[in-house]
C-alpha cells in the first residue's frame, strides 16, 4: 500500500502541475486555480499518508476500503474541479470559484455529484485511517 500512495499521490501532484499551464485557457481560470491546488495538496496528502502507513495498522480489507476511498477522493476532487472550470459549473457546491458561471443541469450534475461523493468518501477514508493508528 505504501509504494502504491507514493507513486498514486506523485502522479496527482503531476497532474497538478501540468493543470496549472492551463489554468488561463479555461472557460473559469478561478476554479482552473482551485483545481490545480487540489491536485498539488492532495497529490502531497496521498505520499505523507503513504509516509504514515507503516504505523496503521489495519485488517487488509480495511486497509484497502481506506486506500480506496482516499484516492478515489483525491483524484475525485482534481477532476470535478477540472470539469468545471473548463465547462463553467460547480455553481451548486462552489459558488464562490465559480462565479456566474453556469453550465447545462447535466454538467452541474455531474460536477456537484463529484464534490458530494468525495467528501463523504474522504470523511470516511481518513476515519478509517485514524481508527488503524
Amino acid at each position: 500500500m505504501q509504494k502504491a500512495l507514493f507513486a498514486l499521490g506523485l502522479v496527482l501532484f503531476l497532474l497538478g502541475l501540468l493543470t496549472g499551464f492551463v489554468v488561463p485557457a479555461l472557460k473559469n481560470p478561478r476554479m482552473a486555480l482551485a483545481s490545480h491546488l487540489e491536485a498539488v495538496l492532495n497529490g502531497m496528502f496521498l505520499v505523507v499518508l503513504g509516509l504514515l502507513w507503516p504505523h496503521i495498522h489495519l485488517p487488509d480489507g480495511w486497509a484497502l476500503a481506506a486506500v480506496v476511498l482516499v484516492v478515489y477522493a483525491a483524484y475525485a476532487n482534481w477532476i470535478a474541479s477540472l470539469l468545471a472550470a473548463a465547462w463553467g459549473a460547480g455553481r451548486k457546491l462552489a459558488p464562490i470559484a465559480t462565479g456566474d458561471h453556469e453550465a447545462t443541469a447535466a454538467k452541474e450534475g455531474i460536477v456537484s455529484f463529484l464534490l458530494a461523493s468525495l467528501s463523504v468518501s474522504m470523511v470516511a477514508g481518513i476515519g478509517i485511517v485514524i481508527a488503524g493508528l
